[in-house]
């Protein structure tokens, strides 16, 4: 029904290319370090290329691929040391017979466990000035006193824990007075030597998903890295968007000037780091359109069909050159496949549809454009689950989601004028003007309107289709068909409720003169405009409606809630935390919104949120003790 969003090696794009080209390299520099860089934003296919490499040097028993995910490692104290250590362990595992690997690796393995000593020394608070322990050291120390004398907590002396603090004290003196550099120089020697014994001609270590970690996390991991800048024959290629990387390097050094010469720090960074870049391109009309048309035969026929194993040798020799054709045209497809199937045939004619607006709606990123058709798959499945599949065209699904996706207010405009019959005559006199420019006079007042006429102008015109089941069908995306198809004269009470305090507060009357449903459904068209607002940093207009609504109607209280704690906390502006107090006046909700207070405190994500928050809880308890 779906095609699967995650690495994969069945390629597409023909990335094989940029893979086939970093092995290729990998190999010509086999006895050097070297470091590579694979950028790309989220969802363009790095992952793919990552697990391509790994599949190319898999038959080779003298180069050993060690995979690294720093997400998943996101919680680990030391990061570094992760990454250090599970390479030692692959080349373990590599040749688990041998001793002489055994016994170099435990080598190795005590310079990591200096590096772990020597990065917590100064955490342990144990300064040699004063020799006073921080609350985190006691307990680390009381934890090594139970282990060496197989006591529990209650038989460990005052005399015997000053005595091992005086033993810790004297220990990590010795690791603030070692040679930090020799340190390292011992560590690439020894590790050099463990690829020696272990026969590896080339050690690869794939780095994925850096830039969706922490700060700290993916600054540990590059400094990893930079260890091995000098250990002969170890290669790293790295996946990250490049603009995320420079994020975290100037979180990590805040104090850093930002700038120097041409180029940022970060980006001086991360080039010192990253021998040879390689960046990922958009996909173009044609990759889009070919891209398209596999996905929808991927998910119609099967990876294992002829039709879709065919077609996709086919658009690989089509991708080598994308520049000199439009993409897959019906001789080529015909001589290829012995005939053009019913589904490639509909996978095609729906991709060069849509294909110029996706492109560059979703700027040519391909985990983007497959969501928009997993998105349109699982509709129809859904469709077809309650039973009126036979009511939906799929080329006009997809018009309709092409203008959801990339042009919302278009959207709800379409919406609400085919609200009653299905049918849209300010549409229909689009896509009368769109066929006709002479007609263009008679054009209603469309939001967005240059992009309006090229939507407009694709196959199929929707003025000949009832266009409830499709609004229906993608109201996931906002509640414009259950607001604007009923709400008629409160139009009015919702704009109100979109201007400022004194016009809110005007409107009272009007709110407390609500039905049940009425109070409902002019909240649902609220929220959904709030959902939509692109800051969030200031109060967004529909705010101050949404707590009089639900100040005056309870049961709506908690709705109010839900949708408050959904706000993405990394975009939320301080005027959050106050303003709720006579709104949630139901207890469980206003006990609900004080836990909801206190997680924005503690979060570090936002800092001006958790600045107000303390604010305003400190606020709360001081109004509570007098």
């Amino acid at each position: 029904m779906i095609v699967a969003d995650n690495e994969t090696a069945v390629d597409l794009l023909y990335y094989e290319a940029i893979a086939r080209t970093v092995v290729r390299l990998v190999n010509e520099k086999s006895d050097e370090p070297l470091s590579v860089g694979v950028h790309g934003d989220w969802g363009a296919g790095k992952s793919s290329i990552l697990m391509m490499v790994e599949n190319m040097f898999s038959d080779q028993d003298r180069v050993l691929c060690v995979r690294f995910n720093g997400w998943l490692f996101q919680g680990f104290e030391d990061a570094k040391a992760v990454l250090i250590e599970m390479i030692v362990e692959e080349l373990r595992r590599k040749r688990p017979r041998s001793q002489k690997v055994t016994e170099q690796a435990k080598k190795v393995l005590k310079r990591v466990d200096w590096m772990k000593v020597a990065r917590r020394a100064g955490a342990y608070g144990l300064t040699l000035a004063t020799g006073i322990p921080n609350p985190e050291t006691i307990k680390d120390l009381g934890t090594a006193a139970r282990s060496l004398m197989g006591k529990g907590a209650e038989d460990v002396s005052p005399e015997t824990f000053a005595g091992l603090v005086e033993s810790s004290d004297e220990f990590l003196r010795e690791v603030a007075d070692d040679n930090a550099p020799e340190q390292m120089h011992a560590f690439r020697e020894e590790f050099a030597e463990l690829l020696e014994d272990a026969e590896i001609d080339r050690l690869i270590v794939l780095v994925d998903d850096l830039d969706r970690c922490l700060p700290n996390t993916a600054i540990e991991t590059l400094e990893a890295i930079r260890l091995f800048l000098f250990v002969p024959r170890a290669s790293f290629v790295i996946a990250a968007d490049e603009g995320m990387i420079e994020y975290a390097v100037r979180q990590h050094f805040p104090d850093l000037p930002i700038s120097t010469g041409p180029a940022t720090y970060a980006r001086n960074y991360l080039e010192k780091l990253i021998q040879v870049p390689f960046r990922l391109p958009s996909l173009g009309y044609a990759e889009t359109r070919i891209y398209v048309t596999l996905l929808l035969v991927l998910n119609a026929c099967g990876e294992e069909s002829d039709e879709f194993q065919n077609l996709t040798e086919l658009a690989r020799e089509l991708l080598r050159r994308p520049w000199k054709g439009p993409g897959l045209d019906r001789k080529a497809v015909d001589k290829a496949l012995g005939g053009v199937p019913v589904a490639v045939e509909r996978a095609m004619e729906l991709a060069g549809r849509i294909a110029p607006i996706l492109a560059d709606g979703a700027r040519g990123n391909p985990r983007q454009i497959k969501r928009f058709i997993n998105t349109m798959m699982l509709r129809l499945a859904i469709a077809e689950e309650r039973g009126f599949d036979d009511e939906l065209n799929i080329s006009v699904l997809a018009k309709v989601m092409l203008a959801e996706r990339f042009a919302p207010e278009l959207y709800d405009a379409m919406a609400r004028g085919s609200a009653s019959t299905g049918a849209s005559e300010e549409l229909a006199a689009l896509e009368t003007v769109v066929s006709a420019p002479s007609a263009e006079d008679s054009l209603p007042d469309w939001p967005n309107l240059e992009w309006a006429k090229q939507w407009a102008a694709i196959d199929p015109p929707l003025a000949e289709h009832d266009l409830r089941p499709y609004v229906f069908v993608t109201r996931d995306r906002r509640s414009v068909f259950g607001s604007v198809t009923s709400l008629g004269e409160l139009d009015e009470l919702v704009a109100k409720l979109q201007g400022t305090p004194l016009q809110v507060r005007q409107a009272a009357a009007e709110i407390a003169r609500l039905q049940s449903i009425e109070a409902e459904q002019v909240f649902d068209a609220l929220r959904a405009k709030v959902r939509d607002a692109d800051d969030l940093t200031q109060e967004p207009l529909g705010v101050k409606g949404l707590a009089e609504i639900a100040r005056q109607h309870s049961f709506l209280q908690q709705p109010l809630l839900s949708f408050v704690q959904d706000l993405p906390i990394s975009k939320l502006g301080p005027w959050v935390v106050t303003g709720w107090a006579s709104v949630f006046s139901e207890p469980e909700v206003a006990s609900e919104f004080s836990t909801t207070l206190k997680g924005w405190a503690k979060q570090d994500d936002n800092k001006p949120l958790k600045a107000a928050a303390t604010a305003a809880m400190k606020l709360t308890n001081k109004r509570e003790q007098t």
